[in-house]
């Protein structure tokens, strides 16, 4: 492990921004090239890259992850390009010098029909361009890669990039009412919970496989919502999804179930401590 050279993918994103918080940390040495440096939808170039440094682990958080903006002409959007060929390169690169890939993926691969929670062998059936195109990539990496982690998590928040908690906060300084969906199910994940199973996948080196990883206990936007402006004076108003039309079709109910990382011993918070955290981290 301590040989393990590390590269991060999408690293000034909302989630690689927060690996990169929690190695340097640690003093974990890393490589971090940005989108500029290294054009995953390019594939001799990551091929030469990969060639040229040797990364042993590869923390790919590299995503098209506006959800509208993907509703384009399938395999001609660059949601496809980013999100099944630079996904298709990185893995094929990847395996060719026998790295471990962490594929990030996201409950968008499931059609939200389930009354259940999702488990990790469910297969993926997606209903918008972006969970298409999540779903591809899970598949390139499942056919190319020997060792891999497929980490499915869920409406992602943290510190670095534009989220559902800063948009209530804003929308709470200049608003008095804020209409938010009250029957879309799912788990909040906080980016430095998932940031902290990814460091402790690869040092407890636990089995490779898909996971699904959020924090704990679900909710619907207007319950996140409650408790993001728990202190606000501002009047929240519940609606439908048909209230409030878009063009992606979102999953009503995406509860992924989290047995699997459970079981390896990571300890996972539940949503509202770790948002409560989270709020305190950004006001000290």
């Amino acid at each position: 492990m301590i040989n393990d050279k590390i590269l991060i993918l999408g690293s000034t994103g909302q989630l690689g921004s927060q690996l990169r918080e929690l190695l340097d940390s640690q003093a974990i040495d890393y490589l971090a090239p940005s989108s500029k440096q290294l054009d995953i939808t390019n594939a001799d170039l990551v091929t030469q890259y990969f060639q040229k440094y040797q990364p042993t682990i590869i923390f790919d958080c590299a995503a098209y992850t506006n959800v509208d903006g993907a509703e384009g002409e399938p395999g001609k959007t660059l949601d496809h390009k980013i999100n099944v060929e630079g996904t298709k390169f990185v893995a094929q690169a990847a395996e060719m010098i026998k790295a471990t890939l962490f594929y990030i993926s996201t409950d968008y691969v499931f059609d939200g029909n389930k009354t259940t929670a999702y488990l990790p062998e469910d297969q993926p059936h997606p209903q918008c361009e972006y969970g298409r195109t999540k779903a591809e990539g899970e598949t390139s990496v499942l056919n190319i890669m020997s060792k891999y982690y497929i980490i499915r998590t869920s409406w992602v928040f943290g510190q670095y990039g534009h989220n559902f908690v800063y948009t209530m906060l804003q929308l709470a300084e200049n608003h008095s009412q804020i209409k938010v969906v009250n029957d879309q199910i799912g788990r909040p994940t906080w980016a430095k919970t998932l940031a902290q199973f990814m460091i402790y996948a690869w040092r407890q080196k636990i089995s490779y496989g898909i996971y699904q990883l959020s924090n704990d206990n679900y909710c619907s936007w207007y319950q996140f919502a409650q408790e993001i402006l728990t202190d606000k004076k501002v009047k929240l108003i519940p609606i439908s999804s048909a209230d409030y039309p878009q063009k992606a079709q979102r999953p009503q109910r995406s509860i992924m179930n989290l047995d699997k990382v459970k079981a390896t011993g990571f300890l996972i918070p539940t949503w509202q401590s770790a948002l409560r955290e989270f709020k305190e981290e950004i006001t000290n």
